[in-house]
């Protein structure tokens, strides 16, 4: 099961707006992580960078704009946010992929870096009502509900490779021992190939790459609650 605690991904997190995570039903956790929630309102003339070196996966995010998709990213990023608004948004396990690629027409691969607005009406209309009626406790939690809904209508059922790369993910996140590509490969009765396959279809990076990124996010968080820690020890011990 996802850890909504998991601090890993975002480098600055006093910066943060407003922002809650909330998990998916319990049906719905081979295809969502979490739904994030995000809230802000500056002051005129300011702005918030939020600096991320986020998570190798895909995220629909319904926005006062529109809904979009949101491909996984290459490195680092950022997103600079002014005046007021708001974001509800679905990050999405592998085993959505399928998904993802009827909706925009575009494999994870051809999504890195990207973000495409899709067709969801309905979907935007009812959270713009939503935020429009005086804010309460439950706020957030109805907003995630009518993301869950409209993606449990959408959702094609899991195959066995859609379960397969979900496993992968979670292997990878988990165990911060796993360094190498045959290493997990072996451990997921796999060949490299297979799984460099698998990896691609089903992320849009290679298996190095989500490997990489999970023990670079582990770096930067030890180094934050950590900042006197021993560069070289930290590098040795992921690798």
């Amino acid at each position: 099961m996802a850890d909504i605690h998991d601090g890993r991904g975002v480098l600055y997190p006093a910066r943060l707006p407003e922002f809650e995570r909330i998990l998916p039903p319990e049906h719905m956790q081979q295809y969502v992580s979490w739904f994030w929630i995000s809230r802000w309102q500056l002051a005129a003339g300011r702005s918030s960078r939020q600096q991320l070196l986020p998570f190798p996966l895909m995220n629909v995010v319904v926005q006062p704009e529109g809904v979009t998709v949101s491909g996984p990213s290459n490195g680092a990023s950022h997103k600079d946010l002014r005046g007021s608004g708001w974001a509800v948004a679905a990050l999405l396990r592998p085993a959505a992929a399928p998904y993802v690629a009827s909706l925009t027409n575009c494999s994870p691969q051809q999504l890195l870096d990207q973000e495409l607005p899709i067709n969801a009406h309905d979907l935007h209309q009812a959270l713009l009502k939503e935020r429009q009626l005086r804010g309460d406790d439950q706020l957030n939690e109805r907003c995630a509900h009518h993301l869950s809904v409209w993606l449990e209508r959408c959702l094609p059922p899991i195959n066995e490779s859609g379960t397969l790369a979900n496993k992968f993910l979670d292997y990878v996140s988990a165990d911060r021992t796993a360094l190498r590509v045959d290493q997990v490969a072996t451990d997921l009765n796999l060949t490299v190939r297979s799984l460099q396959r698998l990896s691609l279809k089903y992320l849009g990076l290679s298996p190095l790459s989500v490997i990489r990124r999970y023990r670079l996010q582990e770096a930067a968080l030890h180094l934050r609650e950590h900042p006197q820690a021993s560069l070289a020890t930290l590098a040795v011990d992921l690798g």
